[in-house]
């Protein structure tokens, strides 16, 4: 193994010389690349078999070479480390249970939480409304809260940051990530992670590469097992020219995911380069890279420059960090270049300064349209022409929610100053937001209130509704909070009615149950569009209403010049509010007076509506095999994990609600699914209940119903436990994109808890395929014509599997056969979606908790 010794003033470290150990491939391979087979050398120490796989892909070609890849950290959030804690506490009573030490059971690498997923915008556009907001967010979710704690204590490794401190993507960018990592053994190397969300790769914004996995996969790594992946297809995306004013860098993520999504990206790598990024900052690369999820990608990510290090110093990084990014990453080989161009499979470019203010939506974040398109978008989406506007009510086409909110682009100091300067200058010429219009803001950081306060902007925001309601990622993941009576009322006589957002999704019922429309645009747009109130018409050219004089007030009379946008940021921004306001809000006393158990093992409760021990962390069987099954559901095309994993309120009235309100819940408020990922009960209940979950197994199913073949129709789950006592075993069959969306492992969970053995879909997203595996379902993907959902499948049809566990391997051709009630036959040609020999053994043996108890058990053994 090549290693350099880095001399940056008194200090030196040493550090893999990627310039002499890949030789005259260095440049010719992507910075991904790159920093995969730095980990790889460093994780393995063998570097033959790495280099003929990296001279077989510069070919084009690609061998079974499989990558090793051990993070520095893990990342999680409140929603997805609950269910992972479970797992945990679960798996520490089975070892118990078993004769083993349960404390034994803990991390092996550092894992931080952010608490950011749980505030709702109950409270809005009133002054301390972001204290009640947050003093709900305690008082509905202390039992969980106090179950984090209780991780936080007895698992070593694990960190909670409280609510308060912002969303886990910014707080990663702003206080945890180090570009380059010190060991004390007085080695170097780069920062890398992998985090239980989609949108960790946000910090690929400054050159740290990451991406979101599901909680299955990042508990398997968290217990000492490396991620593997095959080598992977990296996308380029050059960049040329530079954004011109009125263009923002949300503008240029709306059109890096249309065009990556029109490419075809799922699952590839991505990566920038070309002379354009030089022109963008940090900031802006980061609300790039946090949308690759929508274009589907592992990454998006930008390679380590000027830029990066300028970012540090102003987020409060400390100098000797600072001091050696450059000089570390320059002798390893990993140091940006604009004029470079690697080798990449495909490649598009982009020119920055065609682009202008753009929208995505109604449905998708990958339906980039420009703003005079928003009308007729809905009208396609609903199937009618929009009513026209009569004075004094709510138009159909109405805006109900506009929310700056996300760390897609909250993080983004710019993009905040930027709305802040509109809200002035609108608010200066006496226009204020449509009186129906639900408006917030909720930034990433806590730091954003300073740069706010000190920029003169707050009250000018507030003025405008937009007043702060709370640190972390609120409407963008459906805490948007009650509509109000007005929007209700508008809903209910069939107006259509749109959320605006400056966030990353807008699946129909992503932001509010009652909301199937959704534009994604710049925080700027998003305060336009609740002056206007409607989507009618061209914000960018019609006005958007009138000043005491009678005169018109267009877009164009408030949108505020770049150098505004650089005077304010100059007055606004100060480098020690990072650190300082983040360790204010760590110090938070609702946080601090939550008390927790101390023990080895968590105290279950059976009174409890949020925790329940999980059913599956537990020895369990292969569902490999040669088999029978049939169709527990058939579902279309882009189910996404939003569709499968419940999310939202709860409805009183739903079978999850029933349940909470037996036990004691209040009906008037029962929370979100997220605050019950922890108890499978709720969470089995909600799967599947969205309304756009369409069963095609019959005519009119409601959402989360099943029918069997006696012609019963009955709720999945009460279908399926009635299937297994019957020793049936059933599939899932689905189309294109099954599982795009969140990270959520309970879609697979769920999927897992019906007693599936397999899910059959025409595409799968990346990790909604892999936590399928880390629950031992084999996803299978259909390789010839066969559309499940068109192909009239009934509940007397029958689906012969031949997957044994004994010939299981990456992408093997797998034959399923359908079989008719009227003796007729018919072959699906398919193969298994398994990428790696580490993939097929996790099926073997049943999953990733399986595994995790008989490792533990066999290392307890051992050690006696």
């Amino acid at each position: 193994m090549s290693e350099t010794t880095v001399q940056f003033g008194p200090s030196s470290v040493r550090a893999i010389d990627l310039r002499v150990l890949l030789g005259a491939r260095l440049p010719r391979l992507p910075h991904v690349v790159r920093l995969l087979a730095e980990n790889h050398v460093r994780s393995t120490r063998d570097a033959d078999p790495l280099l003929a796989a990296l001279d077989a892909w510069l070919a084009g070609h690609k061998d079974d070479f499989e990558l090793v890849f051990r993070p520095n950290r893990l990342l999680m959030h409140d929603t997805t480390c609950t269910p992972a804690l479970a797992d945990i506490a679960g798996l520490r009573d089975t070892v118990a249970e078993a004769g083993g030490d349960p404390a034994t059971l803990a991390p092996q690498l550092p894992v931080e939480v952010s608490v950011d997923h749980s505030v709702a915008v109950d409270r809005y556009a009133v002054p301390g409304a972001a204290a009640t907001n947050m003093d709900n967010e305690i008082a509905r979710n202390t039992e969980r809260y106090a179950f984090m704690k209780w991780a936080s204590q007895s698992l070593s490794g694990v960190h909670v940051n409280p609510p308060g401190t912002g969303i886990m993507h910014t707080l990663n960018l702003e206080q945890l990530a180090t570009v380059v990592v010190f060991p004390p053994d007085g080695t170097a190397h780069p920062d890398m992670l992998l985090g239980t969300d989609s949108h960790t790769p946000m910090v690929n914004g400054i050159g740290v590469l990451a991406w979101g996995v599901g909680g299955l996969e990042a508990e398997s790594v968290m217990f000492g097992q490396p991620a593997s992946l095959a080598m992977p297809s990296v996308v380029g995306v050059r960049l040329t020219g530079a954004l011109r004013p009125g263009a923002l860098a949300t503008d240029l993520a709306l059109e890096v995911t249309h065009r990556l999504r029109v490419l075809g990206v799922t699952g590839d790598f991505v990566e920038f380069f070309g002379p354009g990024v030089a022109t963008l900052s940090a900031d802006e690369r980061a609300v790039v890279a946090n949308m690759a999820p929508e274009y589907g990608a592992s990454t998006g990510f930008f390679p380590v420059d000027g830029e990066t290090v300028a970012y540090l110093v102003r987020t409060g990084r400390p100098p000797a960090l600072t001091d050696a990014v450059e000089p570390v990453l320059r002798a390893m080989g990993l140091w940006f270049e604009p004029d470079a161009h690697p080798r990449f499979d495909r490649e598009i470019t982009i020119d920055l300064s065609a682009l202008g203010p753009l929208l995505a939506g109604p449905r998708r974040p990958q339906d980039r349209i420009v703003p005079a398109e928003a009308a007729a978008s809905v009208e396609a989406a609903i199937g009618r022409p929009l009513a026209p506007a009569a004075a004094g009510e709510v138009p159909d086409g109405a805006v109900g929610i506009a929310a700056i909110t996300s760390c897609t682009n909250t993080s983004d100091p710019r993009l905040l100053i930027a709305a802040g300067l509109l809200a002035r200058n609108a608010r200066a010429r006496g226009l204020s937001a449509a009186p129906w219009v639900k408006t917030s803001l909720a930034p990433g950081s806590p730091s954003a209130r300073s740069l706010l306060d000190r920029a003169d902007l707050a009250d000018d925001l507030a003025a405008l509704g937009f007043e702060i309601v709370g640190f972390g990622c609120t409407t963008c993941i459906g805490n948007s909070g009650p509509l109000p009576d007005i929007i209700e009322e508008a809903l209910a006589n069939g107006r259509a009615v749109a959320a605006v957002l400056s966030g990353n999704r807008n699946f129909p019922g992503r932001v509010h149950p009652k909301l199937d429309l959704g534009f994604l645009a710049s925080p700027p747009l998003v305060i336009a569009y609740a002056i206007r109130g409607t989507i009618h018409g061209d914000i960018l050219d019609d006005p958007l209403g009138q000043d005491p004089s009678g005169a018109p007030v267009r877009l164009r009379d408030l949108w505020p010049t770049p150098g505004e946008i650089d005077a304010a940021m100059a007055a606004g921004f100060r480098a020690a509010d990072v650190p300082a306001d983040f360790a204010a809000a760590a110090a938070s006393a609702p946080w601090q007076a939550i008390p927790a158990p101390r023990s080895p093992r968590f105290p279950w409760d059976p009174a409890s509506r949020n925790l329940r021990r999980p059913k599956f962390a537990g020895p369990s069987e292969t569902r490999l095999g040669r088999y029978d099954a049939q169709a527990l559901m058939v579902l279309g095309d882009d189910m996404t994990t939003d569709h499968i994993s419940p999310a939202g309120w709860i409805d009183p009235k739903s079978r999850a609600g029933r349940w909470l309100i037996e036990r004691g819940g209040d009906p008037r408020d029962l929370n979100v699914y997220a605050a019950y990922r922890g108890n499978w009960e709720v969470m089995l209940r909600g799967l599947f209940t969205n309304r756009l979950a369409k069963n095609y197994l019959a005519d009119d199913l409601p959402p989360s119903f099943t029918v069997l073949e006696d012609g019963s129709q009955l709720p999945h789950f009460e279908a399926a436990e009635r299937l297994a006592v019957a020793g049936r075993a059933v599939v899932l069959l689905a189309g294109e994109r099954y599982g795009m969306g969140s990270s959520r492992d309970w879609a697979a969970k769920g999927v897992a808890l019906l007693g599936v053995r397999a899910v059959i879909a025409r595409s799968f997203e990346r990790i909604h395929r892999t936590n399928l595996i880390g629950m031992g379902v084999l996803p299978i993907v259909i390789a010839d014509g066969f559309v499940p959902h068109a192909a009239g499948i009934g509940p007397g049809d029958r689906f012969h599997i031949a997957a044994p566990a004994d010939v299981l391997s990456p992408r093997i051709e797998i034959t399923v056969e359908r079989r008719c009630p009227d003796g007729t036959h018919a072959q699906i040609r398919c193969r298994a979606a398994v990428e790696t020999l580490q993939e097929a053994e996790l099926l073997r043996r049943g999953g990733v908790l399986p595994s995790i108890v008989a490792d533990t058990l066999a290392r307890q053994e051992d050690a006696r």
